[in-house]
């Protein structure tokens, strides 16, 4: 008998299972612009594209998240609560018939709802560690299928459809497409939303049952999982005018995008003008 077999038959059932579990598989994408020229590729983070995906777990977190997504509004009437009702239909003897005690009853038309449908809530407790488990699981079958798009920026000065559709015919994404925004794409936001076939998400947003009932899943270098962005230096410069008054303040910021394996992707210069307004003269 081997030392590992004598120390799984010792360990208790969680952790046998977790040292049976195969290594995260490392995968990488092709890193492309806005209008698909390539830009090499990126390693993708083992530990998030690259696990095996557990069914169980994402059954269940997927059935919570549409459970809890349920209003939960539907109300029928009892008995006590249909209007009406209050007298007794006719005597309780010598009539021949049944004896009633209210035209209310549920097996009377009319009457109210036995065991009927109140208001409630449907939603369920799910672990922290297991939505995190079945995002992460989503995304490994995404990136196995070769589903999963990497673009540097969307290059979006204003709102544009037009500009929107010539991005996903030049990078080939046909389907459902899910769309990972970072909260300064608010230009890529407004083109993607008349496209009836592209769901537009927050990196914060992003959730295993819109991965799986998307096609394709399209990341930025800023909201891809296992990517990380550093900000290297901030640059201040003051514009005067020719009398010497301060008129702007420009700040530049680079930052510095790593992949997983910390390979620098992209040095990214922002520039941020603030225009300084000239005080009123009292009257």
């Amino acid at each position: 008998m081997s030392a590992e077999t004598l120390d799984l038959e010792m360990a208790s059932p969680a952790e046998a299972r977790r040292a049976l579990r195969p290594d995260p598989v490392k995968r990488s994408v092709e890193r492309r612009s806005s209008d698909g020229a390539s830009l090499g590729s990126v390693a993708l983070d083992p530990d998030t594209f690259g696990i095996e995906p557990n069914l169980a777990v994402l059954h269940q977190v997927v059935t919570a998240q549409l459970a809890a997504a349920r209003s939960g509004t539907q109300s029928t009437k009892t008995r006590a609560e249909v209007r009406g009702g209050g007298s007794k239909p006719w005597s309780q003897k010598g009539t021949g018939r049944a004896r009633a005690g209210s035209s209310r009853s549920p097996i009377w038309v009319g009457g109210g709802v036995a065991l009927g449908p109140k208001p409630r809530s449907y939603a369920q407790r799910t672990p922290k560690k297991m939505v995190a488990l079945a995002l992460r699981s989503a995304l490994s079958d995404r990136a196995a299928s070769e589903r999963v798009a990497v673009v540097d920026r969307w290059a979006y000065d204003e709102p544009s459809t037009k500009a929107a559709v010539a991005s996903l015919a030049a990078l080939e994404l046909e389907g459902r497409v899910l769309v990972v925004l970072g909260e300064d794409d608010w230009a890529a936001d407004r083109s993607f939303a008349n496209l009836p076939h592209v769901q537009v998400l927050l990196a914060a947003e992003l959730n295993a049952h819109d991965i799986l009932v998307n096609d394709w899943v399209v990341f930025t270098d800023e909201t891809l999982p296992g990517t990380t962005v550093e900000v290297v230096e901030v640059d201040i410069a003051i514009v005067e005018d020719a009398d010497g008054e301060v008129v702007a303040i420009v700040e530049t910021e680079i930052d510095v995008i790593e992949d997983a394996d910390g390979e620098v992707l992209e040095v990214v210069e922002t520039d941020t003008v603030i225009v300084v307004e000239e005080e009123g003269n009292e009257a």
